[in-house]
């Protein structure tokens, strides 16, 4: 009789363990899904309060367009800023089409 209780115990411990491991893991999926979903807001929320702002003062920026270029400039301190690629595309112009570039800019 005590083989059997043995045997007995073991076998629920065994199942018991199985039980808990899948339950530790539906749990860490949840909060991986939860962190996941709560990073994803951040980021939205963080964009919606920088995007299309300035980085100097923090005013709003406006597009505007430089020989087929297109730059972002500040409506307050009128700060010109550059997306990537776009200083590289200003230098591959002609020679002729870069005088003046820096006049342009500056409203010369």
């Amino acid at each position: 009789m005590d083989e059997s209780k043995r045997r007995e115990d073991e076998w629920f411990l065994k199942n018991e363990r199985q039980l808990l491991e899948a339950a530790r893991a539906a749990r860490e999926k949840r909060e991986k899904e939860r962190a996941a979903e709560g990073q994803e807001e951040e980021q939205a929320k963080l964009k919606a309060l920088h995007f299309m702002k300035c980085p100097k003062c923090g005013h709003d920026l406006k597009e505007e367009t430089l020989q087929g270029v297109t730059l972002d400039r500040c409506t307050f301190c009128e700060g010109i800023y550059l997306d990537a690629g776009e200083l590289d595309q200003l230098f591959l112009k002609k020679d002729e089409e870069r005088k003046g570039i820096l006049r342009r800019l500056l409203g010369f």
